[in-house]
């Protein structure tokens, strides 16, 4: 059980990391790199849509398990230190934003990439 509880505390943190980001994301002291870095990992953990979806066998959950892990990391080291505590302090305070604009921002991605995927293959093909 002990290790149920220890999953769940790092879950926890992850939470309040991303709210963390988020809110960093909002704000205009952040670096513009950090706040680009902090909106698209949090706009994408908040999105209740998957990049791969959970059902795909191993692939489903590489995103959660591995890419969103890093993803935070980075942000986290791409923001100065002492605005990533007031980040954390405020997200211990605050509510889970919407998912909305996660899920829009995962959707201008998704097509963003088939535009992209079918511009190579037009120019391949001409």
């Amino acid at each position: 059980m002990r290790g149920l509880a220890a999953l769940k505390a790092w879950a926890g943190r992850l939470k309040t990391e991303v709210l963390a980001l988020w809110i960093g994301a909002r704000d205009r002291r952040t670096p513009l790199a950090a706040r680009m870095t902090a909106a698209a990992v949090a706009a994408y953990a908040l999105s209740p849509i998957d990049l791969i979806p959970d059902f795909v066998p191993v692939l489903g959950y590489l995103d959660d398990l591995l890419i969103l892990p890093l993803g935070i990391w980075l942000a986290v080291r791409l923001i100065p230190p002492e605005l990533m505590a007031e980040f954390r302090e405020r997200a211990a305070a605050a509510r889970r934003p919407s998912g909305r604009a996660g899920a829009a921002a995962v959707i201008v991605l998704w097509i963003a990439s088939a535009a992209g995927l079918g511009w190579l293959a037009w120019k391949a093909l001409a």
